[in-house]
C-alpha cells in the first residue's frame, strides 16, 4: 500500500472516530458546566439561578441545539431592533428568522440577564421573591417570552426534576411550596451587636481596592460603601458602573429614593441569611427591618420571611430578630 493511500485511509479513520466521539450533552453535564454562570447572574441581576438554568436547558436542548452549537445562543433570543452583533438565520415560528450570535456561552448568559433586566415587559418579575421560581416561570410565560402554552410548566418541571432550586440557595424542604415554609426557630444564643445607626467601620474588613474616594467594606459575603453628603444612586451609578436601578435593588430601596449621608450602600447583592455566625439581633431604638437587613448584609424580604414578618413591621426595643 502506497504512503499516500495509507495517509488517506488514516485521515478518513480519524474523521470517522472524531464524528463517533461526538455525543449529546446530558442535562446533568450541562448543569455542572454552566451553573456558575447562572449563580453569578443571580447575584448581579436578581434573576433566580434556577430560572436561568431551566431556560437554558429548555431553549438550547441542553446545549445540543443548532443555535447553541453554531451561535452560542442558549436562550433562543431573536435579533430585535436594538441588536448590533452577529446574527444567524434559523427556522422558528417562521422560516429563516434572525437570532443573535454570541462569541461565547458566557456572553449568551449575560445577554439573557440584560435582556430581562432592560425589557419593560419583564419588570414585574423583579418584584417577586428571588426564591419564587414558580412565580418567575409563570411570569415569563405571561410576559410572552415563549409561545409554548406549557412553557411555565416545563420550566417548573425542570427545576424540580433536577433540583435547580438548590442553585438559588434552597433545600428540598424549602422548595416544596412556592411560599417557602420556615421551620419553628430553635432557641439560640443571643449576640450583642452594634446598632445600625452607629455603624463602626472598624468592625468590617476593608478591601484594598477603592471606588474613587470611597473605601469598600466586606460584610456577610457582600460589599458596601458609605454614602457621602449629597450623593445619589444616580451619582454613585456613574462612579461604580452599576445602574441606579440595580443599586436600589441591592439595597432594598424603592424607586426614586436616595441614600443619606453615612448609609451603607451595597454594590453587590446581599446574602439570604447570616453567613458569619451572627444569629440574633436585639432591637434598639430606631431599628427597622430595613436597617437591620442593611447592617447584616441580608436581603430584606428574606429577613422578613425568616422572622415571619412583613418588611415594614414595627419593632419593639429588646425584641429578638433572627438572622438565619
Amino acid at each position: 500500500m502506497s504512503a499516500l493511500r495509507t495517509y488517506i485511509l488514516l485521515f478518513g479513520l480519524c474523521i470517522a472516530l472524531s464524528a463517533s466521539a461526538q455525543r449529546r450533552i446530558t442535562p446533568e453535564e450541562y448543569i455542572e458546566r454552566y451553573k456558575n454562570l447562572a449563580i453569578e447572574d443571580q447575584d448581579i441581576y436578581g434573576i433566580p439561578a434556577s430560572i436561568t438554568m431551566a431556560q437554558a436547558l429548555l431553549e438550547s436542548d441542553c446545549g445540543n441545539s443548532r443555535l447553541a452549537t453554531e451561535a452560542n445562543n442558549h436562550f433562543g433570543i431573536k435579533c430585535k431592533r436594538d441588536w448590533t452583533g452577529e446574527t444567524i438565520s434559523h427556522d422558528d415560528d417562521a422560516p429563516g428568522e434572525c437570532f443573535r450570535k454570541y462569541p461565547s456561552v458566557e456572553a449568551s448568559f449575560r445577554d439573557h440577564s440584560e435582556f430581562l433586566d432592560k425589557s419593560a415587559r419583564y419588570q414585574d418579575l423583579f418584584t417577586l421573591d428571588i426564591f419564587d421560581y414558580k412565580g418567575w416561570a409563570r411570569g415569563l410565560k405571561a410576559a410572552g417570552y415563549a409561545t409554548n402554552p406549557k412553557y411555565a410548566e416545563l420550566l417548573i418541571n425542570l427545576i424540580e426534576d433536577y433540583r435547580l432550586y438548590e442553585l438559588d440557595g434552597l433545600s428540598p424542604g424549602e422548595a416544596a411550596e412556592t411560599d417557602i415554609p420556615i421551620e419553628e426557630p430553635a432557641p439560640v444564643e443571643v449576640v450583642e451587636v452594634v446598632p445600625a445607626e452607629k455603624i463602626d467601620v472598624d468592625n468590617y474588613v476593608v478591601s484594598v481596592r477603592t471606588i474613587g474616594d470611597h473605601a469598600i467594606y466586606f460584610n456577610n459575603g457582600s460589599e458596601f460603601i458609605l454614602a457621602k453628603a449629597g450623593e445619589t444612586f444616580e451619582s454613585l451609578a456613574a462612579r461604580t458602573g452599576i445602574s441606579a436601578k440595580k443599586l436600589r435593588k441591592f439595597n432594598d430601596m424603592a424607586p426614586g429614593t436616595q441614600p443619606e449621608e453615612g448609609d451603607q450602600v451595597y454594590i453587590r447583592s446581599k446574602a439570604s441569611r447570616s453567613q458569619n455566625g451572627r444569629l440574633i439581633h436585639i432591637v434598639k431604638e430606631g431599628d427597622t427591618m430595613h436597617s437591620i437587613a442593611q447592617q447584616y448584609g441580608i436581603k430584606l424580604k428574606k429577613l422578613a420571611k425568616i422572622n415571619r414578618r412583613d418588611v415594614s413591621s414595627q419593632l419593639s426595643v429588646g425584641q429578638q430578630i433572627r438572622l438565619m
